[in-house]
């Protein structure tokens, strides 16, 4: 079996092991750095009931906001595949793009120019100091995956979790199937 570093652009998949965990159980998270000194990355299928309107009422936009991490979940963050719009954005990897100039962002989200495929917003991040990521892999806490979507913001974010457990093939075909609440079985 190969075995897949982290890497900016990467995906962390929640390993089975950490079910009990609230913050990242069966979470997907697309990695937007990841340097010798810290990693950083966004939760991709935790959906939450708000919308940037709820949140900036000054916006035109009824786009979902995701939970990100429970890293400054008072801060929003955003990735998305418009550079060209959006000024200032730092490339991930393969077409996506994280942050940018907000002022721009603004003005388009007003004027209706973007589709919630464009762009992906969320609260708070996902981070780990020096060596914490490395450790939390070998601990079976999580798997790293190819970011192998055409496009990473227009995913199935109910089923993404199992699905790439089936790709992950093995025991983890047991797991993708298992129900979320244990006490329901």
């Amino acid at each position: 079996m190969t075995f897949i570093k982290p890497n900016k652009g990467k995906l962390l998949i929640a390993e089975p092991s950490i079910l009990n965990d609230n913050s990242f159980n069966r979470a997907i998270i697309l990695l937007t750095e990841h340097t010798e000194n810290n990693s950083v990355g966004f939760i991709l299928n935790r959906p939450l009931n708000y919308t940037i309107n709820d949140l900036l009422p000054d916006l035109n936009c009824d786009f979902t906001i995701y939970q990100g991490g429970p890293v400054e979940q008072d801060n929003l963050y955003f990735i998305h595949n418009i550079p060209g719009l959006i000024p200032e954005s730092m490339e991930v990897a393969n077409g996506v793009f994280w942050g940018g100039n907000f002022e721009s962002l603004k003005e388009l989200l007003n004027k209706n120019i973007l589709k919630e495929a464009d762009i992906r917003f969320f609260l708070g991040y996902s981070g780990w100091q020096v060596k914490q990521l490395e450790e939390e892999i070998e601990l079976n806490s999580w798997f790293v995956a190819e970011n192998d979507f055409d496009n990473i913001l227009s995913i199935d974010e109910e089923n993404l979790w199992k699905n790439k457990l089936l790709q992950k093939g093995g025991n983890y075909k047991i797991w993708a199937n298992a129900p979320s609440d244990f006490n329901l079985n």
